[in-house]
């Protein structure tokens, strides 16, 4: 994936740019300096978090939360397509313990090292079975298909041509 190479655009854009989901940003701007460990996978993950709320979309029925604790059932209840990530409560704060698959309410895939190998995984998974991307979120798949993927750039909406133009300055 060349996740790792429009991460910081993807970044820096975030930073200088007012979102409407201002709360969602300031959550991942928050967890941003704390998770420190893995830099390169800590910003793959935050540029993949990051970028449905910078085309201002709403991810939360596609990048799923819960702690290893919880009951599973009510959290994939509904998740048609979705990226399940379990924390881990330490007590001094949360870890990623797990990322997940998630098709039609049922994890399929688990053991997941990181979100960005997880949507590679998800995005294999859709083009072998056939699976429509989620509605809500049509532009933020079509813009990691098209810039990270580098898949079918040329047919590209006008949102990620823009998100693409914006990228490369």
């Amino acid at each position: 994936m060349v996740v790792h190479r429009q991460q910081e655009n993807l970044t820096k854009r975030g930073q200088s740019c007012v979102w409407t989901f201002s709360g969602q940003k300031r959550e991942l701007t928050n967890i941003l300096p704390e998770q420190t460990s893995d830099i390169v996978s800590h910003r793959k993950t935050a540029a993949l978090r990051g970028l449905p709320i910078f085309l201002r979309e709403d991810a939360t029925k596609v990048f799923l939360k819960c702690l290893d604790t919880d009951i599973l059932e009510p959290v994939l209840n509904g998740a048609s397509v979705a990226i399940l990530t379990i924390l881990q409560d330490d007590g001094a704060g949360t870890s990623v313990r797990d990322q997940a698959v998630v098709l039609e309410g049922d994890i399929v895939l688990h053991n997941i090292p990181d979100l960005s190998t997880a949507l590679a995984y998800l995005f294999g998974l859709l083009y072998a079975l056939n699976i429509d991307y989620p509605k809500q979120m049509r532009y933020t798949f079509e813009a990691i298909q098209a810039i990270f993927f580098e898949l079918d750039g040329s047919r590209c909406s006008q949102p990620i041509r823009s998100l693409k133009t914006k990228l490369l300055l």
